[in-house]
């Protein structure tokens, strides 16, 4: 018997990823049902169930429809759900987002209901103030137009304890204020919630494009101006590290990137950086929008691409996705689960045949 001698060993690798089960084993992580949080947009119209245009197959939820929503996605494994606000009462929005934690709003009473209907499901409040302001900007402004960042704190940290208090598992604050972190934890502290309440930052957001069908969803374009005096600019490596280390400073549970698949550098760095909290990520409205339209063009196909978005994430150095996807993935996975082992013959290649012809 001869050997050849013609490639060195350390540049054969086919043999560790020749079979689909060790194409699974070559992954540091891999997407589970777990690894999802669902974004869902609640109204105060209780009876609404009217669908986003501009994010396909979304909708936005009135109370009395939400059990029937989210019972199905439930029983397929649904494990986590964040909650937007969407008030579309004339009297809903003023200067000050004073609305934001009132107790029949939309955001109070879905955490309620979730708790009580799903007890087993994780609940997450965003916190912010933008759909509540009559201006829409995700905090309080003074005379001149700039933000009034004290005031704006102070404010954001009463509405995350007011949804902690309603029952809230999680409050995200997605303003991006200085110090709000502190605030909320403290005011967490002082409710006698710190313990039982995750403080889940998005510490590095960006000010970027992929926002465009989200706004429409929740009705929070600025009236006036833009968010980038706050959010980061997207170019801004540096500026994502110091929020990152900023929050963990002020006692996050969790931190999140914003952006997701356009900011895989920024999931990465934020990885190596925060070693001991879990790392979110959210696949915004933008980048969901797009994989929706490379797809109805036939540029690739919706699920593999799905798929392979959601992986770059999880390569990245993430372990939670916000994304849109959720109900396909409930699906999808279980499809994958459920599938019995390809026949011996697929898997392996006849001798003498097309090199890759039988692979799966």
């Amino acid at each position: 018997m001869s050997f050849s001698a013609g490639a060195e060993i350390p540049s054969i690798l086919h043999g560790g990823y020749h079979y689909p089960l060790t194409r699974l084993w070559q992954a540091e992580r891999q997407l589970t049902k777990e690894t999802f949080m669902y974004p869902i947009f609640i109204t105060d119209n209780p009876d609404d169930e009217v669908e986003i245009s501009s994010l396909p197959g979304q909708k936005r939820w009135g109370l009395n429809k939400l059990e029937g929503f989210i019972g199905p996605l439930v029983r397929k494994g649904l494990r986590s759900v964040i909650v937007f606000g969407v008030p579309l009462a004339a009297d809903a929005k003023d200067e000050t987002g004073s609305k934001a934690d009132d107790v029949n709003g939309p955001v109070i009473q879905s955490i309620r209901l979730l708790r009580s209907k799903f007890p087993d499901l994780f609940v997450a409040a965003d916190v912010c103030l933008c759909e509540y302001t009559s201006h829409g900007h995700c905090g309080h402004l003074r005379e001149d137009g700039s933000l009034d960042n004290p005031a704006s704190v102070q404010r954001i940290a009463e509405v995350a304890v007011a949804y902690a208090r309603a029952g809230a598992q999680c409050v995200a604050p997605s303003d991006m204020m200085d110090g709000r972190i502190k605030a909320i934890k403290q005011g967490l502290i002082d409710a006698g919630l710190a313990h039982k309440t995750m403080l889940m930052s998005y510490a590095a957001k960006y000010a970027t494009c992929l926002y465009g069908p989200f706004r429409e969803a929740a009705g929070s374009a600025p009236g006036k101006g833009d968010r980038k005096a706050y959010q980061l600019p997207p170019s801004a490596a540096g500026l994502g590290r110091r929020a990152v280390l900023r929050d963990l400073a002020e006692g996050a549970d969790a931190i999140m990137v914003k952006p997701a698949n356009a900011y895989l550098d920024i999931i990465s760095e934020t990885a190596r950086i925060a070693t001991d909290v879990p790392i979110a990520a959210y696949q915004v409205s933008g980048e969901f929008a797009m994989i929706h339209a490379g797809a109805k063009a036939g540029v690739f196909d919706l699920k593999q691409m799905a798929f392979e978005s959601s992986e770059s994430i999880l390569r990245a150095g993430a372990r939670i996705i916000l994304s849109y996807f959720t109900p396909d993935f409930l699906d999808w996975l279980s499809e994958n689960t459920n599938q019995p082992a390809p026949p011996i013959e697929q898997i392996i290649p006849e001798a003498g045949g097309v090199p890759g012809d039988k692979l799966p």
